[in-house]
């Protein structure tokens, strides 16, 4: 499972595994975590609005720390010119500039940016022309299997996206309707693989180092994105990487890790945010690390409701198998 090292572009990966962006998820506390165990992966940072950008805005999303390369900024928009803009804004802290073509919430797509450029391939071949002409750093798209099941135009898309000048893509295998629902079809990318050149990475219901192996085998693919998988569990992409490498399946971190870990993710996140802004932010990852615990369900309603930093690291401490 340990092919030669992956380029995309100018950049070489020395891993086969990614970490997906996802809004509101990956900022640069998550990312962290993960390198923490992964030295190689290529992280990516959430998806940042080409249009907030050019208002000067971006706060938290636009923090990074050196020690996170590889790591792509992705960017999202429908103007051409101004994800041109965007892109040259971030050249000098990226080594790829991803553009986001795949996003199915609604508030993005009906803007025109998202999965809703799957409805106007000439449009997005446009974008990556203009970022590609704009910076020398590799680009490269996210996209969906289509915009609806009637609607799979996954292959044109993707070979319009490498004439463009995409260096590598990502394809989420569900479509825009199914949002993060149903089951991925990692199949569909091995039509894919037969007609384009550049690296593709296959994201869906990627959640285990055999899960993974499954997708590259079926979608015969370069590599995987692992997106929601890692919640709870920043170790799973290096868990994936050590398979791959020595077909070894490794258990996850145990629970006392896991909570140690909660507890660096949110005094992380509170000094990123500040405290009361930091805490609610954190909300949404307890789920995760408790995940299997007894009696889950009471000590997550107790963590999310929590405002009190002091209450919720004895509620963390209470918590064994």
């Amino acid at each position: 499972m340990t092919p030669p090292n992956l380029k995309i572009g100018s950049v070489e990966l020395k891993s086969r595994v990614s970490l997906a962006p996802m809004a509101g998820i990956t900022d640069v506390v998550l990312r962290q975590l993960i390198r923490k165990y992964s030295k190689n992966c290529l992280l990516t940072t959430e998806m940042i609005s080409s249009e907030a950008l050019m208002q000067k805005k971006g706060g938290e999303i636009l923090e990074y720390r050196d020690n996170e390369y590889p790591l792509a900024f992705q960017i999202s928009g429908h103007k051409p010119f101004m994800m041109a803009k965007a892109a040259k804004m971030l050249a000098d802290r990226a080594s790829v500039i991803d553009i986001n073509m795949g996003c199915p919430v609604n508030k993005v797509v009906k803007g025109g940016d998202g999965s809703a450029l799957m409805k106007t391939p000439e449009l997005a071949a446009d974008i990556v022309k203009a970022v590609k002409d704009a910076v020398e750093l590799p680009v490269t798209v996210k996209f969906r299997l289509g915009y609806t099941a009637d609607s799979k135009n996954y292959l044109e898309f993707a070979k319009l996206m490498q004439d463009a000048g995409a260096d590598a893509m990502t394809i989420h295998c569900r479509t825009r309707s199914q949002m993060y629902g149903g089951k991925a079809d990692w199949s569909a990318l091995a039509e894919i693989k037969k007609e384009i050149t550049v690296p593709v990475f296959a994201n869906g219901d990627v959640t285990s180092p055999e899960s993974a192996k499954e997708c590259i085998e079926t979608a015969n693919v370069d590599g995987v994105a692992v997106a929601r998988g890692v919640l709870g569990h920043p170790d799973l992409i290096h868990r994936i990487e050590h398979y791959f490498k020595t077909g070894e399946i490794t258990d996850s971190v145990d629970l006392k890790t896991r909570i140690a870990l909660v507890k660096e993710h949110l005094d992380e996140e509170i000094k990123l945010r500040g405290e009361l802004a930091g805490i609610r932010f954190t909300r949404k990852f307890y789920p995760y690390y408790i995940r299997g615990v007894k009696g889950a369900p009471a000590l997550r309603h107790s963590l999310v409701t929590e405002d009190s930093y002091d209450k919720i690291i004895s509620i963390l401490d209470s918590i064994n198998d």
